[in-house]
């Protein structure tokens, strides 16, 4: 087991952050920040080509974290591989001692920096999720046998500041019948709403952790509201952000004020920062105190 399937069966709160590989091969940042959050989150997010921009694949720097003695969770999208070349992937990382998974379906190569690209859509976040689990059962998605199955924990992404929330809930029981063992939701900015969520999904049983955006301006969260569907800041916490002297500050507190409150609500958040990675410690050593 992982510390993360282990923290998640034994109903412990955890806590995890996401990086962004680099656009390049220097990874002495990455390493640096890696290191930053030793001892502080139960695993580490690596994004797979976020928003469709390229980057180091996730799987080598899934790799680069393990390596340094922490826990990734290797994301990978369906944006740009076919079927072959996902299963190729995830049975490397499998072998590579990589166990983390989370499934997902990607953003299109349109809103990305390099819109002439090809999209692939193969599969989707759901059929992905039935294939981690085939190979996990030994098998590849054609029910060819392996030589030695995968050892995979697979999870998946939900959006709960979504209305109506029926379809939502749907998606959430296919990937749970496809093999999801956890869930991470994307930045929810109203926990009241989300203890209503919450309460809808605890039938199903599957641990869920909730996302936290740490913002850094008014002008972001604005952006945010507008271009990405899901998002929805509160007017209280733009003016907050545009009236505060520090306004990189008053995220990082609006941050923690989120994951305080959700500590009675999920069984766990994940920290994004879009960028932003270095007041990844400042908000943990604020959420320890």
């Amino acid at each position: 087991m992982t510390r993360l399937s282990e923290a998640l069966a034994g109903k412990e709160f955890v806590i995890t952050a996401e990086l962004s590989p680099r656009k390049g091969t220097l990874v002495t940042n990455f390493i640096k920040t890696v290191h930053a959050l030793q001892g502080k989150v139960h695993a580490i997010n690596i994004t797979d080509n976020q928003r469709a921009i390229m980057r180091m694949s996730s799987l080598a720097a899934s790799y680069l974290v393990l390596r340094e003695g922490m826990e990734p969770i290797y994301q990978i999208t369906c944006r740009d591989r076919n079927r072959l070349a996902i299963q190729s992937d995830l049975i490397g990382a499998s072998a590579l001692g990589i166990k983390n998974v989370l499934a997902l379906t990607g953003d299109h190569p349109s809103v990305g920096d390099s819109p002439e690209a090809k999209p692939v859509f193969d599969l989707d976040a759901t059929t992905l999720l039935h294939t981690i689990t085939r190979l996990n059962a030994g098998s590849d998605l054609d029910g060819h046998p392996l030589k030695g199955a995968t050892d995979l924990f697979p999870g998946a992404a939900l959006t709960p500041q979504t209305e109506p929330l029926e379809p939502v809930l749907l998606t959430m029981e296919r990937k749970i019948s496809a093999g999801a063992r956890f869930f991470q939701t994307q930045p929810v900015f109203d926990m009241d709403a989300f203890r209503s969520f919450a309460t809808l999904t605890g039938r199903f049983g599957t641990p869920v952790i909730v996302g936290i955006l740490l913002l850094h301006s008014a002008q972001q969260a604005q952006d945010l509201n507008a271009g990405v569907p899901g998002i929805k800041i509160p007017d209280v916490m733009i003016r907050r952000l545009g009236e505060a002297a520090d306004p990189r500050r008053e995220g990082i507190d609006i941050a923690a004020e989120l994951i305080r409150s959700a500590r009675n609500i999920a069984q766990g958040v994940h920290i994004m920062t879009v960028g932003q990675e270095k007041d990844l410690p400042v908000l943990l050593e604020r959420i320890s105190g």
